[in-house]
Formats: C-alpha cells, sequence, structure tokens
C-alpha cells in the first residue's frame, strides 16, 4: 500500500472510530426507565430478571452490559445487582447492591430482558442470587476483557443459582471468565 492510501486508510479509520461515540455524552444519556418491569407498588409477588444493554460507546457495537434486578414479595422496590468498573475508582468495590430502577437505559441504550421469573417461589430464588453476589470473588476487581466485568459477575451468578436458568449471549463479553478462572 503506497503512502497516501495508508494515510487515507487512517483517515477513514480514526474517522470512524471517533464517530462510534453513540448516543452523545454519557453524562446527559438516558437512564429512565424502559418500561419493561412491572412497578414494584402494582406487583404483589416477587420478581427477578436479568437485562442487558449495548455497552456504553463504540463498545456498544459488539458486547453488552448485564445486571440483575430482584423484587420480593410485597415489596415497593427493586434491588440491582450489578458490577460497574468505574465503581473501583478511589478504592471501591465495583460490585453493587442497591435499590434502584430495575430497567433503566444503560446511558442511552434501552435494555433488552434476557430472564424473567415471577411468583411466590421467586423469594427463594432472589435468597440464592443475594447469597452468590456476597460470595462473588471479584467484587473489587474490573477489566473489560477478558473478564472480571459486569458479565463475569451476571454469569457467576447464573452459574451459582441454576434455578435462574440463565443463557448470556454471545455479546456479554466476559461471561466466559467465569469458566477459564473454574481451570
Amino acid at each position: 500500500m503506497d503512502y497516501w492510501k495508508l494515510i487515507a486508510v487512517t483517515f477513514l479509520l480514526a474517522s470512524i472510530v471517533a464517530g462510534c461515540g453513540q448516543r452523545g455524552d454519557w453524562r446527559t444519556a438516558s437512564r429512565e426507565s424502559a418500561g419493561l418491569a412491572p412497578p414494584p407498588e402494582q406487583t404483589p409477588e416477587a420478581v427477578v430478571h436479568v437485562y442487558g444493554a449495548d455497552a456504553w460507546g463504540w463498545r456498544g457495537y459488539f458486547a453488552i452490559h448485564t445486571w440483575i434486578a430482584a423484587k420480593r414479595s410485597d415489596e415497593d422496590f427493586y434491588t440491582v445487582y450489578d458490577v460497574v468498573g468505574w465503581r473501583g475508582f478511589g478504592g471501591r468495590t465495583v460490585m453493587g447492591i442497591r435499590r434502584d430502577i430495575p430497567d433503566r437505559h444503560w446511558y442511552g441504550s434501552k435494555p433488552q430482558l434476557l430472564a424473567a421469573h415471577r411468583g411466590p417461589q421467586v423469594d427463594e430464588l432472589i435468597n440464592a442470587i443475594h447469597a452468590a453476589a456476597q460470595n462473588y470473588p471479584w467484587k473489587d476487581t474490573y477489566k473489560a476483557y477478558p473478564g472480571p466485568n459486569s458479565n463475569t459477575f451476571t454469569a457467576w451468578i447464573g452459574r451459582q443459582v441454576p434455578q435462574l436458568q440463565l443463557d448470556l449471549p454471545f455479546s456479554a463479553i466476559g461471561s466466559g471468565f467465569v469458566d477459564q478462572a473454574d481451570g
């Protein structure tokens, strides 16, 4: 390839990558509910949902971010279980367990429902998810590739709680880290 073709290809690739910052600025991107979760104040039975949404920026073209939302019977809120890398700044844990909107857009990307469970038996499932999260071995470690990352966390919960019947898609990059860590 001659010099000018190399410069043209480099410029083209740089332009493509620069334009891959989908959904604008992360600080102003939507974090609103996608309307997928049943309203907790109107839903007496227990609910567990696993969500996945395109990752932020250019990564969203090939990877998703996953998380778990749970609501026990008669609770009027959801608890969200997830891992986010930037939580690790300042020495904080990357794993989060908190009350939150269960089906938030992931910085502008609408989530998809990957698994859903409802009913009285789901309270036991939530107990198992919570126990597995407490035993997650990489609470303070985040590495986008090959893991551990948000998808490693969700895969770990799925492995520890087979009743969740979780089958993450190929785009859940990092979910295979659980298998690699097991040897």
